[in-house]
């Protein structure tokens, strides 16, 4: 049965789902920095900046995977999600013309909540953290007959971000290994789905929220803590059960990092490149800049940005 799981992300499914929404999505942009201006060893970092998508975030993907591929009701769709996943909904919506309830929890963040309500959708911010919000959607599509997106746990939300990974191998084909960031895991689990093996996966949580970690440990998706920095983005409380064979069978691993080595790295991409990103998108740079995950010396590494949600950057006037 995992076997049958973890095949269902395949390359043809992620080919076939690129088609589809290619009209809607950017192909973010994949920049080379020299790892040395950010301290490290490293010769070269390949950043991969879907902090540059629609949306704000590679959340934009799966969203259109869903509403473009999935039978729309009348009672159109709902989500719920940290921040991200809902703009992303709501963004697709505006564009295709779908109505959409959005829940997200307080710990959501203003700049996320303020997007979504520029996009148009209803929003509802109910109960502390995602798993709250997701008990209110729940309820709300059994009421009205809405289709429920889910934010990580659905094929097609895989499928949609798994295509990052057939932008990436394309645009820096000599990788031989790319940090991503987990949350609920639809991120790792399409983009390891889509290498397959190929190059080597590392997965990127907070200590705050070790989601992939404890199922890994419990060789099941099991409840984790889900608190700290970026506990709008990365901490669902627990993994998804699509992803989890899927990082089984092809993800090499997985890095630990504080609140504190996230904050650094949103301050060094910024500094150094100019890069926005919030804290779940900074929490993959977040292993490289700390030392929690070490290359080897001409091992060529990729950093998936994953958003930029934020209000955190001053500008003067």
């Amino acid at each position: 049965m995992m076997e049958m799981l973890a095949d269902t992300i395949s390359r043809d499914r992620i080919v076939a789902t690129y088609q589809s929404i290619r009209r809607y999505i950017r192909e973010t942009p994949v920049i080379e920095a020299d790892g040395a201006d950010f301290g490290l060893s490293s010769s070269r970092v390949s950043f991969k900046l879907e902090s540059l998508q629609h949306s704000g975030s590679f959340k934009a993907r799966g969203a259109f995977a869903n509403l473009l591929n999935r039978r729309l009701p009348q009672a159109g769709v709902a989500a719920a999600s940290g921040g991200n996943h809902g703009v992303a909904v709501a963004y697709a919506a505006m564009k295709l013309g779908v109505t959409a309830r959005i829940f997200v929890p307080s710990v959501s963040s203003p700049a996320k909540i303020d997007r979504i309500r520029g996009y148009g959708a209803d929003l509802v911010v109910t109960g502390e953290r995602y798993a709250d919000a997701l008990v209110a959607s729940e309820s709300w599509v059994t009421q009205s007959g809405a289709l429920s997106i889910h934010a990580f746990d659905q094929v097609e939300t895989l499928l949609g971000q798994g295509t990052i990974g057939l932008e990436l191998e394309a645009q820096a084909p000599d990788l031989d290994t790319l940090l991503v960031a987990v949350g609920g895991g639809g991120l790792l689990g399409g983009i390891a789905g889509w290498y397959a093996g190929r190059i080597k996966i590392v997965g990127v949580e907070p200590e705050a929220a070790p989601t992939l970690s404890r199922a890994l440990e419990a060789g099941k998706p099991v409840d984790a803590e889900a608190g700290g920095i970026a506990a709008d983005s990365l901490a669902p409380r627990r993994v998804g059960e699509l992803m989890f064979p899927i990082a089984k069978k092809y993800v090499s691993g997985v890095a630990l990092v504080t609140d504190k080595e996230i904050q650094e790295s949103q301050e060094a991409l910024w500094k150094v490149s100019r890069i926005v990103a919030e804290p779940g998108g900074a929490a993959a740079f977040a292993a490289l800049l700390s030392g929690r995950y070490h290359p080897e010396p001409q091992e060529r590494v990729g950093v998936l940005v994953s958003g930029a949600n934020t209000v955190a950057v001053d500008f003067c006037r």
